[in-house]
């Protein structure tokens, strides 16, 4: 039995927008996500996987623009090209590699990012880690990896 429109919260009330919600947000944050991703994450045995996950969110969370995929045998993440790999070799302590790309461009230079919390351990002039810890250590570095995250882009 349908109810007519308006009725029992349904979107279509008078007068007023659709109420955004947490489902309708967890859709658009999952579009930009992909499947070859999820599968490695259902198959991966690590002692970071709860971690792994949600810096994956965090990232995702950051702009529409950024995509994922498997690279280097990782979950890495996109704009235009390859810009970050989750670094899962380290069992004890949770690691992002910013870098530029699958190949190091002529000219690149060291972007100028901010990092007052000191997650940034530059590794050469193209490249950095982000150091994020494990437990709820990763939780308290989430909003400063974030603007990480969205200063590297902006400056690709």
């Amino acid at each position: 039995m349908s109810r007519p429109a308006g009725a029992g919260g349904s979107p279509a009330r008078r007068g007023n927008k659709p109420r955004s919600n947490s489902r309708s947000k967890a859709i658009a944050r999952e579009s930009s996500a992909d499947p070859e991703v999820a599968v490695w994450l259902r198959e991966l045995d690590h002692p970071l996987k709860r971690e792994i996950e949600s810096v994956r969110k965090a990232i995702l969370e950051v702009s529409p623009t950024i995509g994922e995929g498997i690279k280097w045998n990782a979950a890495s993440f996109k704009t235009d090209d390859f810009f970050a790999t989750l670094f899962t070799r380290s069992r004890d302590s949770l690691q992002l590699i910013l870098h530029q790309g699958t190949k190091v461009k002529d000219g690149s230079t060291k972007p100028k990012i901010a990092d007052p919390s000191r997650l940034l351990k530059w590794i050469s002039s193209n490249r950095c880690i982000v150091t994020l810890g494990r437990g709820k250590a990763v939780e308290a570095h989430r909003a400063a990896m974030q603007a990480i995250v969205r200063e590297w882009i902006a400056q690709l």
